[in-house]
């Protein structure tokens, strides 16, 4: 199901690094308490928070009374996460805080249950063998529903999300969402933009015309490929819309983020099939829906159209 070919990639600019790649992510679990430390400033989307979002949330009964035993004597609750993906996943300017909206959703996470976070920074095509080895017990990566993924996972709801495409600065090329036939589009390893959403594209707009398909280009990471697009190494990158707006906004005049986007879905905390943290972890979601922490956690990354209603478990969507 998940397809890896690592490229060597050489990064460009250090600015571009550090804009993308936060710094450098190391790959250590990182424990996350109820600390608090404020950096950075400001409300808008390209604002450093580094303080606890969890800070005074209190558990959630019904949510607590569905945890397993075992999870509650534990005490504490691990979630795997690629930390490459501003603004969504990444590594504070300390290069040890791991912050974004999934960092913060995960800490209201295990408020609501009464544990402790850890925070496991792995590569994102690894993440569903781990929750399947019982490495960790949820993944909070912005993760698609597909059917391949709902045979082995248990996946519920808990904001939207869109897959678009960036191009050099001032589009050169004149490329468009639907006119990239031949074209060399980076795309993230085992994400949906390379499983569902390119091939698709490619077969819409290209081979059932008679036209050369999209040439996808898988990589580690969509700092990765956007190194690989300033370089021109490649002619476009797909992926998380809310990634790609990020990185334009944070280098100014390199990047445009083309119109339409390709497609915008629910998107999913997932963990292992059949799992008997579900319950409890679907509750936990509803709880932070439901509460103004929902919108403060959108807000703090700029995502606040992206909110949904309801903690539903997943259905396929390709």
């Amino acid at each position: 199901m998940r397809v890896s070919r690592n490229l060597s990639v050489t990064i460009v600019t250090t600015a571009l690094a550090l804009a993308l790649a936060a710094c450098g992510a190391s790959g250590t679990a990182q424990n996350v308490g109820s600390k608090s430390t404020t950096q950075g400033g400001g409300s808008g989307s390209s604002a450093e928070h580094t303080d606890d979002i969890s800070v005074g949330v209190q558990p959630d009964a019904k949510a607590v009374k569905l945890l397993p035993a075992a999870v509650k004597a534990r005490g504490t609750l691990s979630v795997a996460m690629d930390l490459t993906s501003p603004p969504t996943s990444f590594m504070a300017s300390d290069n040890k805080t791991p912050i974004g909206f999934n960092p913060d959703f995960s800490r209201l996470i295990a408020a609501k249950l009464g544990l402790k976070l850890q925070i496991n920074n792995i590569k994102f095509d690894t993440i569903i063998t781990g929750l399947q080895a019982d490495r960790y017990d949820f993944t909070a990566s912005t993760m698609g529903a597909t059917k391949d993924r709902l045979k082995v996972l248990d996946m519920v709801d808990y904001f939207k999300a869109g897959t678009g495409v960036s191009v050099p600065y001032g589009n050169p090329q004149k490329l468009g969402t639907h006119t990239l036939c031949g074209h060399r589009v980076g795309v993230q390893s085992g994400s949906t933009a390379e499983l569902q959403w390119l091939p698709q594209l490619s077969k819409q707009d290209c081979t059932s015309k008679g036209k050369p398909a999209i040439a996808a280009v898988s990589l580690p990471s969509v700092n990765d490929a956007l190194t690989q697009l300033v370089s021109k190494r490649i002619d476009a990158v797909m992926y998380d819309f809310t990634g790609l707006q990020w990185a334009a906004t944070q280098q100014p005049k390199t990047f445009d983020v083309l119109q339409p986007l390709v497609a915008t879905k629910t998107v999913t905390v997932a963990l292992k099939k059949d799992s008997p943290l579900t319950p409890a972890v679907q509750a936990a979601i509803q709880s932070i829906i439901d509460s103004p922490k929902y919108a403060e956690a959108l807000g703090r990354w700029g995502f606040n159209t992206l909110g949904i209603k309801t903690a539903a478990m997943a259905v396929p969507q390709d």
